[in-house]
């Protein structure tokens, strides 16, 4: 089964009866180029479909032919069914002209009126014993060829017209005179074959130019991933180290900060002691003078006033430090600037 996996549709993957033959030489079924999205265009490589309904107009006879050939492999094989198919007996032979099973009358009658056609019918034992390549063979090589005339299926073909390019029988190559200039059918069969063969050996040669083109492609592919990648990876690298310089310069702003915060604690702290100091002088000596008026004498004033005086005149000259002039903290203007930096 592996060896003619290639009979398969292409795109199911499926045995069918129905196979199409596109320009591109991919081979699908109907059921597949009926669902097939886009249409217009073959499924496995792209390529435009010349016909607006987007179905070939050519079978793939070739494929059709094998399978129906296989099929009849696979009866003789598994045994089943094997019937003559003129009078129901068991078929014992196998005609690839006729394509039918032969009973052993049958088989006698056959070759007694065909033999002169060369209908070489197999005794089915024989084919069974072989493989299916040998049975397909077989047939290929006693395969004939038919006339292009409906009515002279029957007739024997070894003409062929080069101005219809149409196999003929001789009743047709002589009745209808515009069939010329003549060929022999074989010669002609073989110079297609070579054609082909000629033609598949320069596609093979251009093909490497093209999967030469298909590695490089794929290379530069490789390297734009590969490129990604390391950018990727840098741009990666670079934000953790800025990240990192981020959280450095966060910690030694933070630490600037504590420390201006600590330093203005402090100066704050010793101004609210002098403030505090002044006020309570202040306060004392408002107290000391209001108690001297009420209840110390004369001679107390005397003597005390001096003192006194001296005192109130060096609180007098004090001034009050400037307190909220400044639109921001002095201490936090640096880290302010490096903020900005940043």
């Amino acid at each position: 089964e592996d060896d003619f996996q290639f009979l398969l549709c292409e795109g199911c993957r499926q045995e069918s009866p129905h196979l199409k033959l596109l320009t591109c030489l991919h081979t699908l079924c109907l059921g597949c180029l009926g669902k097939n999205k886009p249409a217009g265009q073959c499924p496995v490589c792209c390529t435009a479909i010349p016909q607006a309904s987007g179905i070939p107009g050519m079978d793939n006879l070739l494929f059709t032919n094998l399978q129906a050939r296989l099929r009849v492999y696979r009866q003789m094989v598994d045994g089943v069914d094997l019937f003559c198919d003129n009078c129901r007996k068991l078929g014992e032979f196998w005609c690839s002209e006729c394509f039918e099973f032969l009973c052993t009358k049958c088989f006698e009658a056959h070759q007694r009126y065909l033999r002169w056609e060369s209908h070489r019918a197999k005794r089915v034992t024989d084919i069974r014993a072989g493989s299916a390549k040998d049975f397909l063979e077989g047939i290929s090589r006693t395969g004939s060829l038919s006339c292009s005339n409906p009515d002279h299926r029957s007739q024997p073909v070894s003409i062929y017209c080069q101005r219809c390019e149409k196999a003929l029988c001789c009743s047709c190559a002589l009745l209808d005179n515009q069939h010329a200039p003549f060929r022999d059918i074989r010669s002609e069969t073989q110079r297609r074959q070579e054609e082909l063969s000629s033609m598949e050996r320069e596609l093979r040669r251009r093909r490497s130019g093209f999967e030469a083109t298909y590695a490089s492609l794929q290379g530069e592919a490789a390297r734009l991933e590969e490129a990604q990648r390391e950018m990727r990876e840098l741009i990666r690298q670079r934000v953790e180290q800025l990240v990192r310089l981020l959280r450095q310069e966060e910690e030694e702003l933070v630490g600037l900060v504590e420390a201006r915060q600590e330093q203005g604690r402090r100066e704050l702290a010793r101004e609210l002691r002098h403030v505090e100091g002044v006020l309570r002088r202040m306060e004392a000596g408002e107290r000391l003078v209001e108690k001297m008026s009420l209840y110390a004498t004369e001679q107390e004033v005397m003597d005390m006033q001096p003192f006194i005086k001296g005192s109130l005149q060096e609180l007098q000259r004090l001034q009050p430090p400037a307190a909220g002039n400044q639109e921001e903290p002095g201490p936090f203007a640096e880290c302010r600037a490096r903020l900005q930096t940043l």
